[in-house]
């Protein structure tokens, strides 16, 4: 303490020399040479001794209160971790810091992929904004809040039903953070489709490979092989390649498929087929997606002109598809809950068109794996159409 009072002093005593410095070019006949080497010599001083004064005491209070504050972090951390309800932290704009084990399996995100994202992306689009500006209050110190939202659907409950929390919002100060952050806490709010109470019991780890992830893989490999014998099998099927590439994939690989065609001599997209869900979440609104323009799409003008693949799992954007005439997202009208756009490009780079798919429900999101072997058969698609 002692060492900081005289570090004060001398600070203080520093800074009313430099304000006579200051004061000296008010005077008739500016500054003086002698005055220039005061100066030069109070920085110096700067330099050789108030700088390493500051980061001595700096280091001394680490030392002091080092060990017992990383003690208390980690129990902190390890609190934080085994928490029974679902925990994030998030920052005033809803993107995620850090989330708890319970959050991870609560929202099917790992801690890693989680971080720097928005949790919004894991609500009903309806629910979005009033979330955002919530939080926006909350880290304004306008109080603590809770309010019931809706998960988006195929998260958490399964084909069971929409799923509805209640989130306690708090302002908190985390050590090492600038700013205020948002303790977000999530109870379920009941009805169908609830989380289960920690009174439920785990299901025990299977031992050994994942039959799911196998029985995946053959899937693949059989929905390669039956695009490959369709788009080659002109003979029972006349329509466009892409036509019957999108009948092929529809319900068993995507519940919505766009199909966008580019004009000969690489001119813009025109819509060529949109295949909607038999029944569900916005099926009756085909004719409307069927009749907007790809180009006011951005993720598949993006996917047309760059000539990549583009793979969203819960698309925090609900604009990525463009509107519908009454300015209604069009990907909020799928009600998606991951999609993946790929583009037909042939080898030579050029971009014949662009296939959209989208899952929506409780229908497991798109997989690298998956959308790997998507990329493969728009080559096809790509080759088949310049064959035709």
């Amino acid at each position: 303490m002692a060492e900081a009072d005289d570090f004060g002093a001398e600070l203080t005593e520093f800074r009313n020399r430099v304000a006579e410095l200051r004061a000296t070019r008010a005077l008739p006949g500016g500054i003086r040479t002698a005055n220039l080497d005061a100066a030069l010599f109070e920085l110096q001083y700067v330099s050789d001794v108030l700088w390493p004064r500051y980061e001595q005491l700096a280091a001394s209070a680490r030392r002091a209160a080092g060990p017992a504050d990383q003690r208390e972090q980690q129990v902190l951390r390890a609190v934080f971790q085994r928490l029974p309800l679902p925990v994030l932290l998030l920052d005033r704009d809803g993107v995620v810091s850090r989330l708890n084990f319970a959050a991870s399996q609560l929202f099917g995100l790992r801690a890693g992929y989680a971080a720097g994202r928005s949790i919004t992306a894991s609500l009903a689009h309806e629910e979005r904004a009033a979330f955002r500006g919530q939080v926006a209050a909350v880290a304004r110190h306008e109080g603590s809040r809770s309010l019931s939202v809706e998960l988006m659907r195929g998260i958490a409950g399964g084909d069971q039903g929409p799923v509805r929390l209640w989130v306690t919002l708090t302002a908190v100060r985390p050590p090492g953070h600038r700013r205020t952050s948002v303790l977000a806490v999530c109870q379920p709010a009941g009805g169908p489709g609830h989380i289960g109470s920690a009174d439920e019991p785990e299901a025990p780890p299977r031992p050994g490979p994942d039959p799911g992830e196998v029985s995946s893989h053959v899937a693949l490999m059989d929905l390669l092989d039956d695009m490959a014998a369709t788009l080659l099998d002109e003979g029972n099927a006349p329509d466009s390649p892409l036509l019957r590439a999108a009948r092929l994939l529809h319900g068993r690989f995507a519940d919505w498929v766009l199909a966008d065609r580019a004009a000969p001599g690489g001119g813009p997209l025109r819509r060529v087929a949109v295949l909607a869900p038999d029944e569900g979440p916005g099926a009756e609104h085909a004719a409307a997606i069927a009749a907007r323009d790809p180009a006011e799409a951005p993720l598949i003008g993006e996917a047309a002109r760059a000539g990549g693949q583009a793979l969203r799992v819960r698309p925090e954007d609900p604009y990525a598809l463009g509107e519908a005439e009454d300015g209604v997202p069009l990907l909020a009208l799928t009600e998606a809950s991951s999609l993946l756009c790929v583009p037909l490009a042939l080898p030579s780079g050029a971009v014949l068109g662009v296939l959209t798919l989208l899952r929506v429900g409780g229908r497991p999101a798109f997989e690298l794996a998956e959308a790997s072997a998507a990329e493969r058969m728009s080559r096809h698609v790509a080759l088949a159409l310049r064959a035709s």
